[in-house]
């Protein structure tokens, strides 16, 4: 709740008026049956035309009233829900930038999707039902029954019973239903992971002719999600059956005892008519929250995961004593320094005493077998994890010291899995450059060997699917090293970014960036040696550890490892 709250603190205005215009419809609505109940006593009973017309006029007057802060309540709480809901993804999308890999797959994608869709309009529909049904409910009970009172005090007790009885059956029931949507939140998230395979991986399914096993999968997901919905239905299908049951003897005791009331003198006949509209208007109102108490134990679920994500501490963070970047034009740009790294759920070092340095205007090379550690070597630059131990300097400066968001300014970085954004391949180039030009995306393009943009009908105005699915392996890496050239940095760093080029445009590829980059370092994490046969320095990497540093024709004489890789891959290693 105070998470809830938390939200609606900025909006304390409009939570007041809201309020405010809620309690007036629910004040008109418990006015009526009392200018009824005069209409008969004094009107009716006394034959008095003038006095039915006023109170008439009365009631047609606070109906309206009525009817108009129901429309400005429903107006003004749709406000407030947009509003918080709002606030809501914001905030755990915004978190959510800020969590490493490690955090991230604590919760999953197809959790966290739900999270921030779900999960926050459940909320959102939590908020509005409470404002307009739950809340009211006091106000409705402490009115009612004081009218009631005013006209008899069997009567007032009577109500009181009722009222108590029908919130102790659903205390009881919101209990036992919390549980169950505890439940059903989680096998959301499994159901939702279960489809992002299913529409993602189509062509694999397809490939292995596994469609029956998919849907068998997906058949089990979709079950266990419908019977935790049954059992909730049924709870509250009970709950409906007991509350109108107790509405229906009320009335009945109402009339029974209100009857003998009349006849002993301490009642009218109208008023009969104003405990019974009470009644039902208390009653109706216990019901409405009945509808909100089926949401409630789901909404108190949702806003408990929100939380998770919210309160969840980032693995990586800015130290209290991180500054500004104090930069000089050092030679050296990049310095690894005896580093060791574990992930946390590991028994040994990923990374056993890496030392190294990228010096401006050389090009150095990573290289080693499947698992060696290659591309946790440039995560740990970019900071997506923090270094074991030893330190890793960027032109003089220990990237722990450093606020994140300054020390990737200062990289360039293409990943390992080339991803493009849905939107145009212009928008894309200005992920590396906000407001770049149209000459400067062209130039980039060029570099990077993706002059087939030149040739297609609309362009850089060209759509890009949803991770550029509609572009080749190749054209979507030239694109992403295309989209890091748009940045000026200091240290460009390409994860196995040419492995879906043929040899020809590899080379090519390699000489364009020689000229483009020669103020710069540049990092290259390759598998193929021919990619790297002309670097500065080649680092090779052995089960986490460096077997050698030097140029290829050094460690063809003196590395085992790169021997070994370079024969497997080359004619005799020529």
């Amino acid at each position: 709740m105070k998470t809830v709250l938390r939200f609606m603190k900025p909006y304390k205005g409009l939570c007041f008026f809201t309020l405010l215009v809620t309690i007036l419809d629910v004040a008109g609505g418990l006015l009526i049956p009392r200018l009824t109940a005069d209409m008969v006593n004094m009107g009716v009973a006394g034959g008095n035309l003038s006095y039915m017309l006023e109170k008439g006029g009365q009631m047609i007057l606070i109906a309206f009233l009525a009817g108009a802060g129901a429309l400005a309540g429903s107006y003004l709480c749709a406000e407030l829900s947009a509003k918080i809901g709002q606030d809501m993804r914001n905030a755990v999308y915004d978190k959510s930038l800020e969590f490493s890999g490690e955090d991230f797959q604590r919760f999953g994608t197809g959790s966290m999707i739900t999270r921030t869709l779900n999960d926050i309009n459940v909320i959102q529909q939590a908020v509005v039902w409470c404002i307009q049904m739950v809340i009211p409910v006091p106000v409705v009970c402490i009115m009612g029954t004081s009218m009631a009172f005013a006209i008899d005090s069997q009567m007032g007790l009577l109500l009181i019973g009722v009222t108590v009885l029908i919130v102790v059956l659903a205390l009881v029931v919101t209990r036992k239903a919390s549980e169950i949507f505890d439940r059903l939140q989680r096998f959301l998230d499994r159901m939702n992971v279960v489809l992002r395979e299913n529409i993602t991986g189509v062509r694999v399914i397809r490939a292995f002719h596994k469609e029956k096993r998919e849907e068998g999968r997906m058949r089990k997901t979709f079950e266990n999600y419908a019977e935790s919905s049954i059992q909730a239905n049924r709870l509250f299908a009970g709950l409906d059956v007991a509350a109108f049951t107790v509405i229906n003897l009320c009335i009945v005791l109402i009339l029974w005892l209100g009857g003998n009331r009349i006849g002993k003198g301490f009642m009218q006949i109208g008023d009969i008519t104003a405990l019974a509209e009470y009644a039902i208007l208390i009653l109706f109102y216990i019901i409405m929250a009945q509808m909100v108490i089926i949401l409630l134990p789901r909404a108190r679920v949702c806003i408990r995961r929100m939380e998770e994500v919210l309160k969840t501490e980032p693995e990586i963070q800015d130290s209290k004593d991180c500054v500004k970047g104090n930069w000089d034009n050092t030679q050296e740009v990049l310095r690894f320094e005896d580093v060791n790294f574990r992930f946390s759920d590991a028994e040994e070092n990923t990374l056993k005493n890496i030392s190294f340095s990228c010096r401006r205007g050389e090009t150095t090379a990573i290289i080693g077998s499947t698992g060696s550690g290659k591309s946790t070597i440039a995560r740990l630059i970019l900071r997506f994890h923090d270094v074991s131990q030893g330190s890793i300097l960027l032109k003089g400066q220990d990237l722990r010291n450093l606020p994140q968001k300054e020390l990737r300014q200062e990289i360039s970085y293409v990943p390992q899995k080339a991803w493009l954004f849905s939107g145009t391949i212009g928008e894309n180039l200005a992920h590396g450059k906000e407001n770049a030009g149209k000459e400067e995306m062209l130039h980039a393009l060029e570099i990077a060997q993706a002059d087939f943009v030149k040739n297609l009908p609309q362009g850089l105005e060209t759509r890009v699917a949803q991770g550029g699915t509609n572009f080749s392996g190749g054209q979507k890496q030239r694109l992403c090293i295309a989209r890091a050239l748009m940045k000026d940095s200091d240290l460009y760093i390409f994860d196995d970014s040419f492995s879906a080029l043929d040899f020809k445009t590899d080379k090519a590829l390699r000489e364009a960036l020689k000229e483009e980059t020669k103020e710069a370092a540049v990092l290259i994490i390759a598998q193929r040696i021919s990619t790297i046969l002309h670097a500065s320095q080649i680092v090779v990497l052995d089960e986490g550890e460096i077997a050698g540093i030097g140029t290829h024709e050094y460690l063809m004489e003196n590395c085992d490892v790169y021997r070994d890789i370079a024969r497997s891959q080359m004619k005799g290693g020529e």
